[in-house]
């Protein structure tokens, strides 16, 4: 059975973006870039809410004719054209990029039968607002919390308003940046 894990970015206050959604704040660099590919090579399907979505659908497909796109944007580009991605939204109709599940209601149904599916992982990247959702619906196996180094004092919170989630640290490394990747599974 396929788990879902949530990989996300928090600051060390617990939020996903600031207030207007922004992520310039995280301390992107060639070993965070690393670590989330070896992250993607653990995914069988992406999962998003309706805005991360859309601001992958409108930027990934455009870098596969993109003269300037450096290897790893064609081949991050290349997989996500090619991989099934979930998108989970109660106001999108349709989907137009290739390969996407849309789940608009019976969220915990249709979460648990792809669970039930083979294969790799159903990865949650970031979204907030979706894996909110999914966490309040019991469905969040793993936690992938990339923890940076800086105090945003508000924002947007996957935690905050939550019930009481006990969590079993699996592992966790400290990267330059002062970024600390953890991996917590749902403590049973």
């Amino acid at each position: 059975m396929r788990k879902l894990v949530l990989f996300m970015h928090v600051s060390l206050d617990g939020y996903a973006s600031d207030l207007n959604g922004g992520l310039d704040w995280i301390p992107y660099n060639e070993e965070l870039e690393k670590y989330a590919e070896e992250i993607v090579a653990e995914v069988g399907a992406p999962v998003y809410g309706r805005t991360t979505y859309r601001m992958m659908e409108g930027y990934w497909p455009t870098m596969l004719d993109n003269p300037d796109a450096s290897v790893h944007e064609m081949e991050h580009a290349r997989w996500l054209q090619d991989v099934q991605k979930i998108v989970i939204s109660g106001t999108m109709d349709k989907s137009e990029w290739d390969n996407t599940i849309l789940i608009k209601e019976n969220i915990a149904e249709q979460i648990k039968e792809l669970k039930e599916q083979p294969g790799k992982n159903l990865v949650i990247f970031g979204s907030p607002g979706a894996a909110k959702t999914l966490l309040e619906l019991g469905l969040i196996d793993e936690f992938l919390l990339t923890i940076c180094p800086v105090v945003l004092g508000s924002g947007k919170s996957v935690f905050e308003g939550s019930e009481k989630v006990k969590l079993k640290l699996l592992s966790s490394r400290t990267f330059k940046s002062g970024i600390i990747a953890t991996r917590y599974e749902l403590e049973k």
